[in-house]
């Protein structure tokens, strides 16, 4: 945090090839930091680092407005078409260490596809992969973010209905983490007022975890 007027939260995207990592990103950071792009194999080859400006008007603390700056670690999918999962393991520990070491992570994001249906152990590598990196708490700093709501949106589902709808896998999976999960348009550029909402619902995740990173002093 870099005065008392300003938090900084930190957020890794972790997830399946096309699930819209990348995309969700750069959604988050109001940028194009990460490439994004329809491909048969994984675009994204390493982790890397995107900073937002300071976003004004969704946190007060101690009474007085706080700027909020959101910085996203964007990572290989997991499985990769390229990579092996010990590699993809070895590169994203390294760069939270590297990023995250000082100030901690509060919060990783796995991102599956709210246009397709979630089957049994389609999750499972990117999960091993979360519990690996953050531990026996991964639950706590865990939040679910469905990309692609458009298309479910386009095809008549509200939240309610689509989870009403929703797979025992998607559902066992978002219980796990306490029903932290939020729904992500993917259009190229997310207009500033559904951004909000988006972090606002972030921030609430990370309040009721009051404040509490993973990670801090790992870099050591």
């Amino acid at each position: 945090m870099a005065d008392s007027n300003e938090m900084t939260i930190n957020l890794v995207v972790l997830g399946k090839t096309q699930a819209g990592k990348s995309a969700a990103g750069n959604s988050l950071l109001g940028s194009a930091d990460f490439e994004s792009r329809l491909s048969p194999s994984s675009v994204t080859p390493c982790c890397s680092l995107g900073r937002s400006g300071r976003i004004l008007g969704l946190e007060r603390r101690n009474g007085c407005e706080s700027a909020i700056r959101v910085q996203v670690l964007d990572t290989p999918s997991c499985p990769h078409s390229a990579l092996s999962k010990e590699q993809v393991t070895d590169m994203v520990g390294a760069a939270l260490a590297q990023h995250f070491g000082e100030e901690g992570l509060h919060l990783a994001l796995l991102v599956l596809r709210a246009d397709l249906p979630l089957c049994p152990g389609e999750s499972d590598d990117t999960v091993q992969l979360i519990q690996k990196l953050l531990g026996p708490t991964w639950k706590d700093f865990t939040a679910v973010l469905l990309t692609h709501a458009d298309k479910a949106e386009e095809a008549g589902y509200s939240e309610e209905t689509y989870l009403h709808s929703a797979s025992s896998t998607l559902l066992s999976l978002l219980s796990s983490v306490q029903h932290k999960y939020i729904f992500l348009d993917n259009h190229n550029s997310i207009i500033k007022e559904e951004r909000n909402i988006v972090l606002r619902k972030l921030l609430n995740f990370i309040r009721r975890n009051n404040y509490q990173v993973l990670l801090k002093h790992s870099k050591e």
